[in-house]
């Protein structure tokens, strides 16, 4: 059995910061703007190439993300490259990815 924990087991505001997290990573547009960045870094213009998107809406978006902690900034000369924040959003996105790809196992009666 689970050890379940409620959300007074954490620390005050973690339950809605989590909320806000996983609200910044529903949105598809931002979601696939992420997972570009996981290989390696990446500037803002090939994010936008690789999405069939224009600069300014990845620049939006990466602000979110990168407020929330999602992504990182590293300014190489004039341009800006973007990289997961670190190995807990690769490891999140790949476990949810899992998640969906796995079969339903009777589980949902």
């Amino acid at each position: 059995m689970l050890n379940m924990r409620t959300d007074t087991d954490y620390a005050p505001g973690a339950v809605e910061e989590l909320a806000d997290l996983f609200h910044l990573l529903g949105d598809a547009t931002r979601l696939r703007i992420v997972l570009a960045c996981l290989a390696q870094p990446t500037a803002v213009g090939d994010i936008a190439a690789a999405l069939d998107l224009s600069s300014s809406l990845v620049s939006h978006h990466l602000r979110l993300l990168r407020a929330a902690r999602i992504v990182k900034a590293e300014r190489q000369g004039k341009q800006v490259f973007y990289a997961a924040a670190d190995a807990h959003i690769s490891s999140l996105l790949a476990n949810m990815f899992e998640h969906i790809a796995e079969p339903a196992n009777g589980m949902d009666t």
